[in-house]
């Protein structure tokens, strides 16, 4: 009996070093990522309005779709986007329409907020190669382009290869900040 039982401990062990304990696969570098979700939170901030949410961001080289929720979890919004349109969607049941996120984040909010620059300024790159300043381990520090200034204020780890958790963009008197809780990349 006792050696049955030490049989099946060194058989359920050998079966946790090989399947639970794994390293994870190696995360793309920075330029290779194509495709990523994030989860988070949202604010921003235009003259004296205010607006701040959880967001559920996936991304990739053909559609966007945003879910952005309150405090307790209750849907807020839902963004998409590709082919060709945008859409808003609103827990009220209300439904915007436009070309583009940018588009649609005028005729809601009455201003053109960074949309799509954001999906490369998320991962710490340059969307139209705007002028760059990098911290000390090379990683993005700020960036200026398309009017707006972006700021990296917080890493995942001081790894040059680390993505941003805290990232600020302004223009004129719109402030959009995000911290990433969550990162998931794929090539």
């Amino acid at each position: 009996m006792q050696r049955l039982l030490a049989a099946t401990l060194l058989v359920l062990s050998a079966g946790c070093a090989t399947l639970g304990f794994e390293a994870p696969p190696p995360r793309p570098a920075r330029e290779a990522i194509a495709a990523f979700r994030i989860e988070g939170r949202i604010a921003v901030r235009s003259g004296d309005e205010r607006f701040s949410a959880s967001i559920d961001w996936r991304h990739d080289a053909a559609s966007d779709e945003m879910i952005l929720s309150g405090p307790l979890g209750q849907g807020l919004a839902r963004l998409t986007s590709g082919g060709g349109a945008a859409l808003l969607e609103t827990a009220d049941q209300k439904r915007y329409m436009a070309a583009d996120l940018e588009g649609l984040s005028e005729q809601v909010f009455g201003t053109r907020l960074p949309v799509a620059g954001l999906g490369r300024w998320v991962l710490g790159r340059s969307a139209s190669g705007g002028a760059a300043r990098l911290d000390a381990g090379g990683r993005l520090a700020g960036l200026s382009e398309q009017g707006w200034s972006i700021e990296y204020l917080r890493y995942e780890s001081e790894a040059p290869e680390a993505l941003p958790e805290l990232l600020q963009a302004r223009r004129e008197q719109v402030e959009v900040r995000l911290v990433i809780d969550r990162w998931a990349v794929s090539r």
